[in-house]
C-alpha cells in the first residue's frame, strides 16, 4: 500500500500559484494599462518612535507627510496615515522579514497576495484615472511620488503617481478585474 501511495504521489502534478490577471493589458491612443509582476508588500502600522527603527531595518525612509512616497533599492514606502504605510517590495527581498528583526513596536502583516497592481501609462494616464476617481490628478495636486487611499468606481485603491504621465494602482486581488476592466473602458474612452 505505501509504494502504491509513494507512486501516485511522484505522478501528481505540481500546483502553482498564477497571478490575477497575468499577462493582461490593453493599449489605446494615449494610454496604456497592464498588470504589473508580483511584489512583496506588507501593510505597516507604527508609532511616532519606531519610525527610525523600522526605516533602518526597511532600507528606506518611512514618509512622514500625508500623500507621499520614499523610494530606494526596489522598495517603496507610501504614506496611508498618520502611523500606517504600505511598502512595496520589487526586487524579491522581504520586507516582513526585515520588520521582524526591530524590536520597536509595530504590526507589520504581509499582504502580498491580497492586492494586485496595475500601470497606467502614457499621455492619458490621468484621464483614464479620473474616470472612476474623484482626486485631483494634475501635476500641481498630485505630483510624482504622491500616494494616497482613495477609490475608483466602487473600488478602494492605493494610488501612487510614479511619473508624470504613469500611475500605480493597488487593488485587491477580489477586485483587480473591476479596476483593470474600468480602467480598460476608460483607456477606450480617452483615446476618443
Amino acid at each position: 500500500m505505501a509504494k502504491a501511495a509513494a507512486k501516485t504521489n511522484a505522478a501528481s502534478p505540481s500546483v502553482e500559484r498564477r497571478p490575477a490577471l497575468a499577462g493582461r493589458a490593453v493599449s489605446a491612443a494615449g494610454v496604456k494599462v497592464e498588470i504589473l509582476p508580483p511584489a512583496e508588500r506588507i501593510s505597516l502600522r507604527a508609532p511616532q518612535a519606531s519610525l527610525a527603527a523600522l526605516s533602518k531595518a526597511l532600507g528606506v525612509t518611512l514618509p512622514a507627510k500625508p500623500k507621499t512616497s520614499a523610494t530606494k533599492g526596489g522598495r517603496t514606502a507610501l504614506w496611508l496615515g498618520p502611523d500606517e504605510w504600505l511598502i512595496i517590495d520589487e526586487a524579491g527581498k522581504d520586507p516582513l522579514a526585515d520588520c521582524a528583526k526591530v524590536s520597536a513596536l509595530h504590526s507589520a502583516v504581509g499582504i502580498s497576495h491580497r492586492n494586485v497592481a496595475i500601470s497606467v501609462t502614457g499621455p492619458a494616464a490621468a484621464v483614464t484615472v479620473n474616470a472612476g476617481c474623484p482626486q485631483d490628478l494634475s501635476l500641481d495636486a498630485f505630483p510624482v511620488g504622491a500616494a494616497s487611499r482613495t477609490i475608483l468606481g466602487k473600488s478602494e485603491i492605493v494610488l501612487m503617481r510614479t511619473a508624470a504621465d504613469a500611475f500605480r494602482v493597488e487593488c485587491w486581488r477580489s477586485l483587480s478585474d473591476y479596476v483593470f476592466t474600468l480602467l480598460s473602458e476608460a483607456a477606450s474612452d480617452a483615446a476618443n
